[in-house]
């Protein structure tokens, strides 16, 4: 059974910093391409940004390029998000999923798994 199990969300100050983590399982982690998303109620996912399998090259959404970096452990099979000069509009519960690098575009992934829970990330003004 594929699971993903984010954690690492709180509650910070805008300019402060965190550091998600993603802990995976039922698949050959090292073989996928890892993706963050986030959610904010009454919208539709978005990506954050993604790293690739093969290289560990990663893409980032414009509005986080430069603030957010996507690391991976695959020894771990985690995932981690740093997040860095976090704004208000950063607020939003996080996920994590998982792709082949082949179905990934240079701003997304295609496909996805089951979600999990997803961490709660709030930046107070």
């Amino acid at each position: 059974q594929i699971q993903f199990v984010e954690s690492g969300g709180d509650l910070v100050q805008a300019g402060g910093s965190l550091r998600l983590s993603c802990t995976t399982s039922g698949f050959t982690f090292s073989s996928y391409a890892m993706s963050w998303y986030r959610q904010v109620p009454g919208k539709d996912r978005e990506v954050v940004g993604y790293i690739t399998s093969v290289g560990g090259r990663t893409h980032y959404a414009v509005a986080v390029t430069g603030r957010f970096t996507i690391s991976r452990d695959d020894a771990a099979s985690t995932l981690y998000l740093e997040m860095n000069r976090l704004k208000p509009e950063d607020t939003a519960t996080y996920y994590c999923n998982g792709d082949l690098d082949y179905y990934c575009s240079t701003t997304k992934c295609s496909r996805f798994f089951t979600w999990g829970q997803g961490t709660q990330v709030t930046v107070s003004s």
